[in-house]
């Protein structure tokens, strides 16, 4: 066969042999890209294992212990990559009919990450340390009155003194502990651990390693892809987290391509990053917001001049003066996207007419350097109000932008700037303040009874307005009882409602959490988190390689 091709190739002229080596190599690329292409037809891209991650911290970790909570954003990070939560060993739950007994059942065949099986006496064995008093647990509040049993060695019962609607969000952030390697040291001794810093994790990544310096400062926590995840197994293999003491240094870091990520930047350290990357921009459940106290100045116990001070706010000028832009307006108690969230109030806007005219109707008219005053028994009551603002620089910036907001309408507030630990035990322990800029950080549901229940206006509770409603107390307590979706969303548009109308403070914003990383990462697909370190919810999901397979 070749003999007779090669007699007919030699019996062409110079001429037809050029042009049949043409048309051979024409059909061999022809045939190649249709093979191509019907490769690429039939298959897509998708994420493959590999490659490691370096994520840069500033601060340290102090212990990465389920039993002790996080001392530290470091120690939630790693938490959050080390140790799964509930919801993620569980194979299901039942709650009764009472509401009052939630039962879970684990899934089959988990382990720790050296091995050992993880059963139902970790999760009785981590509750109840948490509970014992000698463990000085800061989780202690969430799980008070809740007792839990084992009913086998994958099942285990939570029983509740009342029913409440949201438990499932405390199962969802309970991070389970090893009985095995906590369960021979007196709780009272637990943070002396060398497991806090080595821990024994159920998490995406396992621990394998921190290096430090000779002061004791620890520079690197490395991690590996943990094969008894109860989820799916990491993409990305190796897992590192750098720890600075300066932000600055870390962006620095970034600008090296030292580390992959970074997050909780500002404005500022955005405007640093000089490489390529993508900005992730992460809602997170909180807001800001001026507490009024209305027990001690009388001039903010008249509905109008709240109604005002709330009118003549502009909110959009806020996000963007104080913000830069990363961030949304909020106007009432609840976070946009939660369950029973009301829309109508995204429309919130701010009128400079409209609130002079409350201010005018209520009486209160311009005195000395324009701001307004009236009399009140026996007194003349100016609009004129310290403003308790902590020392963070967008908290700042944002007094000093209402500052001048408000004196447009004659209302003069002078920010006094102090530290947050000083603020929470000699203010709002205290509550000796006329108005507060504060936020309040909400959780995956709406419960938001700590922040505006009038049981709560007193240390340790969070109602900062020192708000008292006795519809909304019942709509609260209701709204934690109802199993009900649609009654439950009723009930919460009810009560953003009342306290629209009664403006027991001025919502102003809830900022952007945000996250560089390469451009290259995969798999980040949050948009909404319930904090800063749930940015990791899925981080066995990222990806850095990609490979084709058939469709």
């Amino acid at each position: 066969m070749l003999s007779t091709f090669h007699k007919i190739f030699d019996a062409l002229t110079s001429a037809e042999r050029g042009a049949f080596k043409w048309a051979a190599g024409l059909f061999c690329v022809s045939l190649v890209l249709t093979g191509t292409n019907a490769f690429y037809r039939s298959t897509r891209l998708a994420p493959a294992a590999g490659g490691s991650f370096t994520e840069g911290v500033v601060g340290q970790p102090i212990a990465v212990n389920p039993l002790i909570g996080a001392e530290s954003e470091a120690d939630r990070d790693l938490l959050e990559v080390s140790f799964a939560d509930l919801t993620e060993l569980m194979e299901s739950h039942q709650v009764s009919d009472d509401g009052k007994t939630w039962t879970v059942k684990l899934k089959l065949g988990l382990r720790w990450s050296d091995g050992q099986p993880l059963v139902s006496d970790d999760v009785v064995f981590t509750i109840t340390t948490i509970q014992n008093p000698d463990a000085r647990s800061p989780l202690l509040t969430g799980w008070q009155g809740v007792t839990v049993d084992r009913v086998s060695e994958g099942e285990v019962r939570f029983s509740l003194k009342a029913p409440y609607a949201f438990f499932l969000d405390n199962l969802r952030t309970l991070k389970v502990a090893p009985q095995h390697i906590f369960g021979t040291i007196p709780a009272a001794n637990v943070r002396l651990s060398a497991y806090n810093l080595e821990p024994v994790g159920s998490g995406p990544y396992a621990f394998a390693g921190l290096e430090k310096r000779r002061d004791g400062f620890i520079t690197s926590y490395r991690l590996r892809a943990n094969p008894y995840y109860a989820g799916d197994r990491a993409l990305i293999q190796q897992f590192e987290f750098r720890f600075f003491e300066r932000v600055g240094d870390a962006v620095a870091a970034f600008n090296r391509r030292e580390i992959n990520g970074l997050g909780g930047i500002g404005t500022a350290e955005v405007d640093a990053l000089t490489i390529s990357h993508q900005l992730h921009q992460l809602g997170i459940p909180r807001y800001y917001a001026v507490f009024f106290n209305l027990a001690i100045n009388p001039a903010l116990k008249e509905p109008k001049v709240r109604a005002a001070l709330n009118l003549v706010t502009d909110r959009e000028h806020l996000v963007e003066g104080a913000l830069g832009g990363y961030g949304k307006t909020i106007a009432g108690p609840l976070y946009p996207g939660l369950e029973g969230y009301d829309p109508t109030f995204d429309q919130a806007t701010s009128s400079v007419e409209g609130a002079e005219a409350l201010l005018d109707a209520a009486g209160w008219k311009p005195g000395e350097g324009g701001i307004r005053e009236k009399s009140i028994g026996k007194e003349t009551a100016r609009l004129s109000f310290e403003l308790i603002v902590p020392d963070i620089d967008f908290l700042v910036r944002t007094a000093d932008l209402l500052a001048q907001n408000w004196r447009r309408i004659g209302v003069e507030i002078k920010p006094v700037v102090m530290g947050t630990a000083e603020i929470a035990s000699d203010v709002i322990r205290t509550r000796n303040y006329h108005l507060i800029l504060f936020g309040n950080i909400l959780r995956a549901s709406p419960d938001i009874f700590s922040f505006w229940h009038s049981s709560e206006r007193f240390r340790p509770g969070l109602n900062l307005s020192l708000y008292e409603n006795k519809t909304i107390d019942t709509l609260l307590e209701t709204v934690r009882t109802d199993f009900g979706p649609a009654s439950r969303e009723r009930n919460l548009k009810r009560i953003q409602t009342i306290i629209g109308d009664e403006h027991p403070a001025v919502f102003l914003f809830s900022p952007d959490y945000l996250y560089a990383s390469p451009k290259n990462l995969g798999g980040f697909e949050d948009t909404v988190v319930a904090s800063a370190a749930n940015r990791f919810d899925h981080v066995n999901r990222w990806y850095l390689k990609t490979a084709r397979v058939f469709r």
